[in-house]
């Protein structure tokens, strides 16, 4: 009896490492995932935030254009 139970034996311990190697491989995708989904989240975050500075910038930027344009036509005018 003992030798008809060895193949069946080898083939539930083969299934249980399979399974727990499908596990490894489902949890290690799964932390890859969140990493990802964390970086996506960090970057948005902090290109939302150039964004605005960058935008605040380039009203500043065409706020003195705007005046020095107006200081050129004043000069100008003067001479």
């Amino acid at each position: 009896m003992s030798g008809q139970d060895d193949p069946v034996q080898r083939e539930i311990h083969q299934d249980w490492a399979n399974r727990e190697y499908i596990e490894v491989i489902t949890s290690s995708i799964k932390k890859i995932a969140d990493f990802l989904n964390s970086f996506d989240m960090s970057c948005r975050s902090r290109l939302a935030t150039l964004n605005e500075k960058l935008t605040a910038l380039e009203r500043r930027i065409e706020y003195i254009e705007a005046r020095l344009v107006i200081l050129s036509e004043t000069f100008t005018r003067q001479l």
